[in-house]
């Protein structure tokens, strides 16, 4: 019997078809780090994507957006991968595994910027607003806490602690869904400049994230 023998073009292509193949194993497998953020009132991280991810070598950033100047020179990575600040494991122990002024990071060294006080862009809402969760993966939610910076609180000038917040919502079981939206309503009498701090614990594992998104009451 002859034995077949292959030239190396007819190797190449034979290759190209195995990679081929294999590749479209993995068509519409999600991204490992897909997941979600509070895009309205958008967090911090989103905020300096949002307006900046298109121009982040912009000059202009470090008069027009400060603190996103400096968390871009911090860390780039940290607006890039908005939407995975995410812990393992915390059992619902939040407040026991985040120390006070590392909350807007989620305890995560790698995005301690977010920490930094300062003039951060806000968003304006009134005493009842709209919040919007946009979750790549559709993981779903065992619940939503909302908390608002309590007043006397200075933004501009402080790290944010426990102690700062007023919890003022938190939401049953949302299903696997891309996109949460549901209305916070607020009798605290905020006026000004806040922080709206966001906790997610997410369906699929133990799972938790956390944000700050700056907002003014009007």
């Amino acid at each position: 019997m002859r034995r077949r023998t292959f030239s190396g073009t007819g190797r190449r292509g034979l290759l190209a078809l195995v990679i081929a193949g294999l590749a479209g194993l993995f068509v519409g497998v999600p991204a490992a780090s897909a997941h979600g953020t509070i895009v309205g009132p958008a967090t911090r991280a989103y905020q300096c994507w949002k307006d900046w991810g298109s121009q982040h070598t912009n000059p202009a950033m470090q008069q027009q957006d400060p603190m996103c100047y400096q968390a871009f020179q911090a860390n780039a990575d940290t607006m890039w991968n908005w939407m995975s600040a995410l812990r393992d494991g915390l059992h619902g122990n939040f407040q026991g595994s985040t120390p006070d002024g590392q909350l807007c990071s989620n305890g995560l060294a790698r995005n301690n910027s977010l920490n930094t006080p300062g003039q951060w862009r806000t968003t304006s809402i009134g005493s009842t607003f709209s919040m919007h969760l946009y979750d790549q993966a559709s993981h779903g939610a065992d619940y939503i806490r909302v908390y608002v910076s309590k007043n006397g609180y200075d933004p501009v000038t402080q790290r944010l602690g426990w102690g700062n917040l007023d919890q003022v919502l938190q939401t049953g079981r949302y299903a696997p869904a891309k996109d949460i939206n549901f209305t916070v309503q607020t009798s605290g009498g905020y006026r000004g400049h806040h922080v709206v701090f966001t906790i997610w614990q997410a369906s699929h594992q133990d799972q938790t994230y956390m944000w700050c998104s700056e907002v003014n009451f009007g």
